[in-house]
């Protein structure tokens, strides 16, 4: 599947739309993740625990979007956009949310 942000494929004609698919993903972060990131944002640094979490939420979203384009017989999907939000009590849980066209190229 190729996925892309652009609205075309360079070289590539689009024969058909499918429609617009979609990828959410919700991960909660643990409290020892929040207290170490705590700790790391007062002395100063990368939070890696949260990368991690958020790079494994985009990944799944974007699984999950793919997935349903492929249902719809799409072996493309153009101008993908990623959204991050915080969601929960206390902003506690990650959400990843992914919208993009499922195409045949």
């Amino acid at each position: 599947m190729i996925l892309s942000t652009t609205p075309q494929i360079e070289g590539h004609a689009i024969r058909e739309y499918k429609g617009v698919v979609t990828g959410e993903t919700i991960i909660g972060a643990n409290m020892f993740k929040d207290l170490f990131a705590g700790i790391r944002d007062i002395v100063g640094g990368r939070a890696g625990a949260y990368e991690k979490v958020l790079a494994e939420a985009k990944d799944t979203s974007m699984q999950e979007m793919m997935q349903r384009a492929q249902a719809l017989g799409a072996n493309a999907i153009v101008g993908i956009d990623i959204d991050y939000e915080t969601v929960g009590a206390n902003a506690s849980m990650l959400m990843v949310a992914t919208s993009g066209t499922a195409v045949v190229i």
